[in-house]
């Protein structure tokens, strides 16, 4: 069996309906947003199944969300699909750094959901009490998005979030800077999308809400993790559980590292990918920073069979 690596996504990949036909097909993934309702105070399986679609779009419940369908499909590929030896790595795109985290079994189900809840609380109030924004630059190399940075910062904090694939960089800050860094890559021989976000997340901006969530962490029981889970801050394996616990922390005021964790993962070794969750974000990064590697994405009870099948 090839080296395989399990990815988990992150905020912006929900949608209507996520994780529904998987947890009609499997019981363990129905017991999953069973207990997450317990947990959350309120009917989160309604708002996943059913919408309406500007309620999960809001940070602080499209992030426990998220968290959740990925556990249950993560519960369903464990329950259906014959796998002969457990993964060499696993990693997550900023909040889906917490799923690796209880994949790996470095937290639990309900520790991991009651810490993404309060991430979420904590992130939409700080993006309430500072008007920020993100904007996505595409076609640009790493010297003009430093350049582009740089100049845009005149008009307040502004940072790249996250470096996600060669030729896409997503930037942060305040609102101001990010309006005047349209034009700026553009000028530059880029393209601009600004992005529908509560906030400018992943920068100084969030930093209230990383001294919330610290506190929070320094009373979760966290575990090593049973495989590798690369952290997004540095782009290396987690350590031990107050490593987890400052990573977390940092998370949302650093730089996501996402390319360079895919290539540290190659360069591990690893053959092939899964993408566990909703949406197929993650593959389509992959695509881009390494071509020729593999990937099947797991979003959907289709796909679910699909990989089964393929496991024989």
């Amino acid at each position: 069996m090839p080296k395989t690596a399990i990815l988990f996504t992150g905020q912006g990949a929900q949608s209507v309906g996520m994780g529904k036909d998987v947890a009609e097909a499997c019981p363990a993934a129905a017991d999953i947003f069973e207990r997450a309702n317990l947990v959350v105070g309120y009917d989160l399986r309604s708002v996943c199944f059913q919408g309406p679609p500007e309620k999960l779009e809001q940070t602080d419940i499209q992030q426990p969300a998220i968290f959740t369908t990925s556990v249950a499909i993560w519960r369903a590929v464990n329950e259906r699909v014959d796998v002969e030896e457990p993964p060499a790595a696993m990693a997550g795109l900023s909040l889906g750094e917490y799923t690796a985290l209880y994949a790996a079994g470095s937290v639990s189900f309900e520790d991991g959901l009651t810490l993404v809840k309060r991430r979420g609380e904590l992130m939409q109030a700080a993006a309430d009490a500072i008007p920020g924004g993100m904007v996505t630059a595409l076609g640009l190399d790493v010297e003009k998005i430093q350049e582009v940075v740089r100049e845009a910062s005149a008009e307040g904090v502004f940072v790249a979030a996250n470096y996600n694939c060669p030729g896409q960089v997503v930037l942060s800050g305040s609102k101001k800077a990010c309006e005047s860094a349209v034009p700026l890559i553009e000028r530059a021989g880029g393209r601009a999308v600004p992005l529908k976000v509560a906030g400018g997340f992943h920068s100084p901006l969030m930093q209230p809400a990383a001294d919330g969530l610290a506190e929070v962490l320094a009373q979760t029981r966290f575990g090593t993790p049973s495989v590798p889970v690369i952290a997004n801050v540095h782009a290396r394996p987690h350590g031990q559980p107050d490593d987890i616990r400052q990573c977390l922390a940092d998370q949302l005021t650093h730089t996501v590292c996402w390319q360079a964790s895919m290539e540290a993962l190659i360069a591990e070794g690893v053959e092939r990918f899964i993408e566990i969750g909703p949406g197929r974000i993650l593959t389509g990064l992959l695509k881009k920073i390494a071509r020729g590697v593999p990937i099947v994405n797991v979003s959907t009870a289709d796909s679910l069979r699909a990989l089964s099948a393929s496991m024989g």
